[in-house]
């Protein structure tokens, strides 16, 4: 158990920083709300005008969030078998071919159907 000691007192201090920034900023934040900040965007371009209630999300959206997460988790478990490559022999390099060419199908799919061309 002293082992994971470190990862859970990094964990619990990384809760206890979430949760206090999170309660803490209505208390710090200014109070001041015009009309940009009231709007929908933040970033300086007028929105365009949506139906009563709101209106439809592009799917576009929805496709680039599932991109980033494909390859955002790619990633991440890249780096640990970079780190134990010596470690895990045979059985890693082949385990991690098949999970690169699983990500590869996703990514032939994506490219295959258009999701990579910005309009």
């Amino acid at each position: 158990m002293t082992a994971y000691t470190p990862i859970l007192v990094l964990g619990a201090i990384a809760a206890a920083f979430a949760i206090g920034s999170v309660a803490i900023a209505p208390l710090t934040g200014p109070k001041r709300y015009n009309r940009a900040k009231l709007d929908r965007y933040e970033s300086g371009i007028e929105p365009s005008p949506l139906p009563e209630g709101g209106g439809k999300v592009s799917i576009r959206y929805f496709i680039i969030a599932m991109l980033f997460i494909v390859f955002d988790i790619e990633i991440i478990f890249l780096y640990p078998f970079a780190v134990a490559f010596d470690a895990l022999g045979w059985f890693g390099l082949i385990e991690m071919f098949l999970f690169m060419a699983t990500v590869f199908v996703a990514y032939a799919y994506v490219w295959r159907r258009g999701g990579l061309e910005w309009d």
